[in-house]
């Protein structure tokens, strides 16, 4: 695998070896599809059109056979991602075949919600646990200025999705300088009203190199002191919501919970990190802040046995780096939409 370069080659059947800093990699995130149709300024370069040179998506099947294999090798948690995963038409196909797997414990779903009203009903009967939902703004213009999309019908994914009845349905805004800062105590009382939790995301440079400057860079440290500045925030070193990163706390007033992810100021943001992604194209990336790349669509298609994909798992969790890149002037050979969420 190379560490700088994004190009992936197929590597030889490797035997089982475990994550090298004594990690437990037991968490995978599939990419679906590397389409989207909203148009984040953190996530995809203007002008990109990844897809339209791509047509080597996995099918349905090829993705079910290498979750068997992964639940085969102590993988225990799903999540779809993107792109938007809804543009995909045989999601709720997807969930089914995956939670009929021996071993998927869970299965999540992280999405910009705006195909969401109608497919949330399906999607739970189909054997999705949780849902991860995208909100970096309430007012109607902002998020338009954000993401290219329209918040009316985030509100009716979110809606649809606390009355279909998920285990967990959680918030997701990605902190902006000179942008969504105003939108935060919004965003909190909209949280405590509905009884979901929040959780605010700094920015990464995953779509360029240049998206994370000092100009639009909202560390969560400030962000926490801003709320302190109004409520008292109650630490809650117990709480975990699924499987991330997220520190959380608790509003003393509003009763909002809201979580903290901070990649790049948590100096030991990656010492826990249970997951590596596969690509909508077929690749393991054992670290979204590093290049290095495991092609497992190859593989596939040349028949490889489960024994053989097993044995490039196994190599691709082996080659997890101790943490990410991000603060190395890192990148990215292709954005965010392209590796998946």
């Amino acid at each position: 695998m190379s560490e700088n370069s994004c190009h992936a080659t197929p590597l030889p059947a490797a035997s089982a070896a475990p994550d090298t800093f004594g990690r437990v990699v037991d968490y995978l995130r599939i990419s679906i599809t590397d389409r989207c149709n909203e148009r984040c300024l953190y996530c995809m370069p203007e002008g990109y059109h990844g897809w339209a040179q791509r047509p080597d998506h996995l099918t349905a099947e090829e993705i079910l056979r290498l979750v068997r294999v992964a639940a085969g090798l102590g993988f225990r948690k799903f999540r779809l991602t993107g792109g938007e995963p809804l543009v995909r038409a045989d999601v709720p196909e997807i969930v089914r075949g995956m939670a009929a797997i021996p071993g998927v414990e869970a299965i999540g779903l992280s999405t910009n919600g705006t195909r969401l009203a109608a497919l949330a009903q399906p999607l739970r009967e189909a054997g999705v646990r949780s849902v991860n939902i995208s909100l970096d703004a309430l007012d109607p213009a902002l998020y338009r200025r954000i993401t290219g999309g329209d918040v009316a019908a985030v509100l009716a994914g979110i809606r649809a999705a606390v009355a279909a009845g998920f285990e967990r349905v959680k918030l997701n805004a990605v902190l902006l300088r000179g942008l969504n800062e105003g939108e935060l105590w919004p965003l909190i009382l909209f949280a405590a009203e509905h009884g979901l939790p929040l959780r605010f995301i700094e920015l990464m440079p995953v779509s360029r190199a240049d998206v994370l400057t000092d100009a639009n860079f909202l560390p969560v440290t400030e962000v926490m002191e801003m709320l302190r500045a109004r409520e008292h925030l109650i630490p809650q070193p117990d709480h975990r919501l699924g499987h991330g990163p997220a520190k959380y706390y608790r509003l003393a007033h509003t009763g909002a919970l809201v979580g903290f992810i901070g990649a790049i100021t948590n100096q030991h943001f990656c010492e826990t990190c249970n997951r590596v992604r596969l690509t909508a194209d077929g690749k393991i990336r054992p670290c979204l802040g590093n290049h290095g790349e495991v092609d497992l669509r190859i593989a596939l298609r040349h028949h490889a046995s489960e024994a053989d994909l097993a044995a490039l798992l196994r190599h691709a969790v082996a080659q997890k780096p101790q943490e990410h890149a991000f603060r190395d002037r890192y990148t990215p050979c292709r954005p965010m939409v392209a590796v998946g969420g």
